[in-house]
């Protein structure tokens, strides 16, 4: 389980990854870093430092940044991250994180002082769904809308923002006819700020036992995602970042996991 809920956030924070490692103009001089990192509870603290690209560049990132000294605050106490791999930081204690509290990043490169801040969002609670199952259709009928396969249901007093992960457990699932080659496997949606999801099967590109996986998300996130979402490829703004001296993303979330079978 704490394999898939890792690819599940490294599919969930990929969603930005494009947005969030570029920067405004090829012709900015600024030498600033681009941190990409998360906490989630039960997982390891990891945070990725990575040289500022050119927004002409094809890559997702530039080259990740070595030899730095990251840290994590609290607002009581400070922990030191270890350089496991070449520009990933992480921290393996991860009962050091909780919801409600505030956790702040900081570290020094090219003579600045880098910092980031997140808000660790509650746990989701309530979490269910009135239909296990799924049966997506090979074809598909012009002018007859399907309903839902199956809604999702959870808890929400606050109004927090929340993402749903599917992904699929099976080592080579077989596709549902018609999808075309190399459909997605794994998908993911924006609940926004929602208590329910309406799910339907022509969402599922393969058959197999998915997990959906719900992520309570920090403002951060959410708000950079809402920014991808508005913003042309075409537009030279700034990227949505949280990170002074630098550009990037740094978030918490919590999960809850359901299973699912598409059949």
């Amino acid at each position: 389980m704490e394999i898939t809920i890792k690819r599940a956030t490294l599919l969930m924070f990929a969603l930005l990854a494009g947005l969030t490692a570029c920067r405004k103009q090829a012709v900015d001089n600024s030498v600033l870093p681009v941190v990409v990192g998360y906490l989630i509870p039960g997982q390891p603290i990891s945070v990725k430092v990575y040289e500022q690209k050119d927004i002409t560049d094809t890559a997702v990132y530039g080259p990740l940044i070595a030899g730095l000294k990251l840290s994590i605050n609290d607002g009581t106490r400070s922990y030191s991250l270890s350089e496991t791999a070449t520009g990933t930081y992480t921290y393996s204690d991860a009962s050091i994180l909780s919801a409600g509290k505030t956790y702040k990043l900081s570290f020094t490169y090219d003579g600045k002082t880098v910092t980031a801040s997140t808000l660790m969002p509650a746990k989701p609670t309530g979490y269910t769904t009135d239909f296990n199952y799924a049966y997506p259709s090979s074809t598909n009928s012009p002018g007859i809308i399907l309903p839902p396969a199956f809604t999702l249901h959870w808890d929400n007093p606050d109004s927090l923002n929340h993402v749903v992960v599917f992904m699929n457990d099976e080592a080579s699932p077989p596709s549902v006819s018609g999808r075309g080659f190399n459909a997605p496997v794994n998908f993911t949606i924006d609940a926004k700020q929602a208590s329910s999801l309406a799910v339907y099967a022509r969402s599922f590109n393969y058959y197999g036992t998915y997990r959906a996986i719900l992520y309570s998300v920090d403002k951060v996130y959410a708000d950079a995602l809402k920014s991808n979402a508005n913003t042309s490829s075409q537009e030279l703004t700034d990227p949505p970042t949280n990170v002074v001296n630098g550009y990037g993303i740094f978030a918490s979330a919590q999960t809850d996991t359901l299973a699912i079978s598409v059949q």
